[in-house]
Order: structure tokens, then C-alpha cells, then sequence
């Protein structure tokens, strides 16, 4: 049996991504408390249901009370399970809220909304470090819709590696394990005809390859992800983002993930993200 939970930050994208997993085949059940899970997970089961995606109430207790347990029984009992965080910045939460005039689960007379935000994260900080956690902050709902389908098209009984470029000047994404900062190298940006392009490009890719500290920074982080992959695995780790980061998040970290993936899909799972680029994961292998 698959299942596959949803928890996160009010605002994150929750709802959608439950919508997305219900259109692919998914029994949906919505704001479920964790206390409930396992018998009505059980009933399903009894009832013929094999693929149920669950997201969680976050109301119904502080920081998803016993979550760790549930997942450890149901796991014990024969079934494959996942558990999908979102979380978003706060200032694009704010937003998010104001454009729609929701109120905050949390919101009271004595709490802003900010405050409110940031009370709910501090309760989920525990729960956050049960699963794999997906920054959806820069995300259209369709982009998320997307993502959310090629998520659950990975073998969750194997690492699964995600690489993300981004751009510093937007922020460091959320959900990443490993940071690389490459602003160092030269950049195509200040290159008339380069510039409008992304490091998918071709003549962005043939300007970077001809410079020796950019293969020498893809080597370092090929030797340096190449080497702790396995003790992440001993872990017991299902998900590892490593994030690339240059200034605007379209040339030089692009190009790096892009060249990464591709050695890694050799022997491991491989999910790619360009953040600014406004694409989620694909290829995977």
C-alpha cells in the first residue's frame, strides 16, 4: 500500500498538491488528525484502496503530535510511506494571505499574521525533519501540480537526489540539504548576446565549459556530493537537495545542475529544479 502524507505550513500548497496526487489515481482525504491515521488508513486498505495521499489537520495538536510513531507503525505494517513537507517564505505567505483575505489558522487578536506564520513553523519544526521538505515559494500552482506528479514517479525505496539552481539575490530555497555558492565564476550575464539566454543554452553552455575554474568548481562539488552520498543513505535518508546558487539563478548554477544530473542519473535517482527558471524536477532516472 502507498501512502503518501502531506503536511506543511497554512498557505503552502497543500491543498493543490492534494489535488494533483487525487487526479493521479490517489485516494484523497483532506485535513486529517494524526491520531486518526493509521485505523483510517486500515479501513481503506480493507476496503480495496492500494495509493492514499493524506494531508495532515495541523490544528489538531502542536507540531503534529506522535507523527514519527504513526509513520514507524504504518511502515511496520507493510506499507510504503512518504512524507511530503511544504514550506514557503514568509513574506510570500503574507502575500498569499493578503491577496486572498484567508484568515490564519493561528491568527488571534494577539498575533499579526506574521506572527501567526512564524508560531505555526516553530510548532512544525520537529515534524519538518520527518520527510522531504519542497520550498513551493516560487511556484505557480501548475508548476506545483507538475512537480508534485514526477515526485511521486521516484522509487521511494531508493535515494532520490535533487539537484536546484537558483539565484541568491531571490533567496536560499528552503528545502535545501547542501548549499554550493558558485558567484565566483565567470559570468555570461554581462555578455550582450549571452545574457538573455539560460544555462541550458548552448552558447551559454560553450562559454562555460572553456573556462578551467568552472570545471574545477564541477569537479569539486561532483568529489564532494559523490563522496557523502552513501553515509546519507546509511542514514536512512530517502530525499537530498543540493542546491546551486549564482546571482540571478539562470546561467552558471543552471549549467551545473544540468551537468551534474546528468553523471548522477547513472546511479541514483535524480530530480532537477531551476528555481528561476520557474521548472520543477524532471528527468527522472
Amino acid at each position: 500500500m502507498d501512502l503518501l502524507l502531506i503536511g506543511g505550513v497554512s498557505g503552502s500548497g497543500k491543498n493543490v498538491a492534494l489535488a494533483a496526487l487525487e487526479d493521479s489515481g490517489y485516494h484523497a482525504i483532506n485535513n486529517l488528525p494524526p491520531s486518526m491515521l493509521v485505523d483510517t488508513v486500515a479501513d481503506l486498505e480493507g476496503s480495496g484502496q492500494q495509493r492514499v495521499a493524506v494531508a495532515l489537520d495541523v490544528k489538531s495538536g502542536p507540531g503534529l503530535p506522535g507523527l514519527a510513531d504513526i509513520i514507524a507503525r504504518a511502515r511496520a505494517a507493510g506499507w510504503a510511506v512518504r512524507f511530503l513537507y511544504l514550506d514557503t517564505k514568509t513574506d510570500t505567505l503574507v502575500q498569499r494571505f493578503s491577496e486572498t483575505r484567508r484568515r490564519h489558522p493561528f491568527s488571534s487578536d494577539a498575533r499579526t499574521l506574521t506572527e501567526a506564520i512564524e508560531h505555526e513553523r516553530t510548532l512544525l519544526a520537529a515534524a519538518r525533519e520527518q520527510g522531504f521538505t519542497f520550498d513551493t515559494s516560487n511556484l505557480s500552482a501548475a508548476a506545483l501540480r507538475g512537480w508534485i506528479k514526477d515526485f511521486i514517479a521516484v522509487d521511494p525505496s531508493r535515494l532520490t537526489l535533487l539537484f536546484e539552481s537558483f539565484g541568491f539575490k531571490h533567496g536560499v530555497p528552503l528545502d535545501a540539504d547542501l548549499v554550493f555558492d558558485v558567484r565566483c565564476l565567470p559570468n555570461p550575464h554581462y555578455e550582450r548576446l549571452l545574457a538573455p539566454l539560460t544555462g541550458r543554452d548552448a552558447p551559454v553552455v560553450e562559454f562555460l565549459q572553456a573556462m578551467p575554474e568552472v570545471e574545477r568548481m564541477y569537479g569539486d562539488i561532483y568529489h564532494f556530493v559523490a563522496s557523502w552520498l552513501p553515509d546519507y543513505a546509511r542514514d536512512n535518508r530517502n530525499y537530498l537537495t543540493a542546491a546551486i546558487g549564482c546571482t540571478g539563478g539562470r546561467h552558471r548554477s543552471v549549467y551545473l545542475v544540468e551537468r551534474l544530473a546528468e553523471t548522477f542519473r547513472h546511479r541514483y535517482q535524480v530530480l532537477v529544479r531551476h528555481r528561476e527558471l520557474g521548472t520543477g524536477p524532471e528527468g527522472t532516472a
